[in-house]
């Protein structure tokens, strides 16, 4: 088969890079590149050919999010806010800059969500700093969002540090993943106030008793893994334990080992710990630990992030078995593709019957998985 440039290109930075080479690292093939393009161009194809609507929108009767997601996922593969499909998409989104700073659809219930994801996309097109008033604005109006002082909460409150939908009067872990990535890549690091207080929120979420966290849920399922929210008498989307206990899962723990490392938490902290055990314990790309199919993409979403963010090139699990896990999950997500080269789901929940949306996931999944040398550890 006949390499590409690209493929091409990776292969001399193997060759030239000699702190990569040694006993403790390992290189791919030219057919991981040339499977990897495919697939991704394919995905690229299909939304620009079958997702885009005129107006530049994908499923606009869910809102801006998904366009953004499509554009974040396009100009993290390369394409650049001039590209025709990142143009339409911004095009659009820009009608739901609110004066308040937001990015939303008016009367919306989930300014958080849709705000969160409309700064990463406009910060990824940000290259020439057309969007850095509109990114400092948005900011503002997300950090007023979070459940604290302002909010009449104090840090006692199992609500403190958190953020969520408006519709449900209380915060979520979910929610507040997607908060603390969108300040996370305006560059608020550990040592900003946002971020020190979502940590309190997301230490709450995690099944360990710790002087962090004294919720009831603590010691009733002590596993490490994480839950939904310990707020409003708390909720897990995997249930509950038959002593009223909430039960871990696979995307929530991902998305709370993955905020503990923006906020500075290091691997000998006993949060991070309890959750890599737990990771090690339920280390899967067929499902969603503790959800089945159920939210599938977004997990895998997730689980990317959250190991780059852990700088693990090899995953070991519990039974010892090493995992070069961007090799396995690019497998799973060729598996997976379509032969129009979208990524749905039969598990609609969650929305992961619409293939817009479902392709950004994988696509934006497949931004972490590129083929590169590996060292054998993290």
């Amino acid at each position: 088969m006949r390499t590409s440039s690209y493929s091409v290109f990776l292969a001399l930075v193997w060759m030239v890079c000699p702190t990569l080479h040694g006993a403790e690292t390992s290189a791919p093939d030219a057919a991981d590149y040339e499977q990897y393009e495919q697939m991704v161009t394919r995905a690229i194809s299909y939304l620009t050919a079958k997702g885009q609507a005129e107006d530049g929108s994908f499923s606009s009767q869910a809102g801006p999010a998904v366009t953004a997601l499509v554009a974040t996922a396009a100009l993290r593969h390369g394409r650049t806010s001039s590209d025709p499909l990142v143009v339409k998409a911004l095009g659009y989104l820009d009608q739901f800059v609110q004066s308040d700073g937001g990015v939303y659809r008016t009367g919306s219930l989930y300014g958080n969500y849709e705000t969160s994801i409309a700064i990463i996309c406009y910060a990824a097109a940000n290259a020439d700093g057309r969007y850095n008033e509109r990114l400092k604005r948005a900011e503002a109006y997300l950090k007023g969002l979070q459940w604290d002082e302002d909010q009449g909460k104090d840090p006692s409150d199992p609500a403190y540090g958190g953020a969520g939908y408006g519709k449900s009067k209380r915060p979520d872990l979910s929610n507040t993943q997607f908060f603390m990535d969108a300040l996370q890549v305006l560059g608020n690091d550990e040592n900003s106030e946002a971020i020190q207080r979502a940590l309190i929120f997301v230490s709450r979420c995690q099944n360990l008793e710790t002087e962090h966290n004294t919720t009831p849920f603590a010691t009733k399922n002590p596993d490490g893994g994480f839950y939904y929210t310990p707020a409003a008498g708390g909720s897990s989307m995997a249930g509950v334990t038959p002593d009223g206990g909430l039960r871990s899962y696979g995307s929530m723990t991902y998305a709370g080992l993955k905020s503990m490392i923006y906020a500075g938490l290091g691997m000998d902290d006993p949060r991070v710990k309890a959750a890599v055990k737990w990771i090690e314990m339920h280390y899967d790309l067929k499902s969603n630990p503790g959800m089945g199919e159920a939210g599938l993409y977004y997990y895998y979403h997730t689980f990317a992030k959250a190991l780059d963010a852990m700088q693990y090139d090899v995953f070991v699990d519990r039974q010892g078995v090493r995992h070069d896990w961007r090799a396995e999950l690019r497998d799973e997500l060729v598996r997976r593709q379509l032969p129009d080269g979208s990524w749905v789901n039969d598990a609609d929940r969650w929305m992961e019957g619409d293939p817009s949306l479902v392709t950004a996931y994988a696509l934006l999944t497949l931004a972490y998985c590129k083929p590169q040398p590996i060292v054998d550890g993290p």
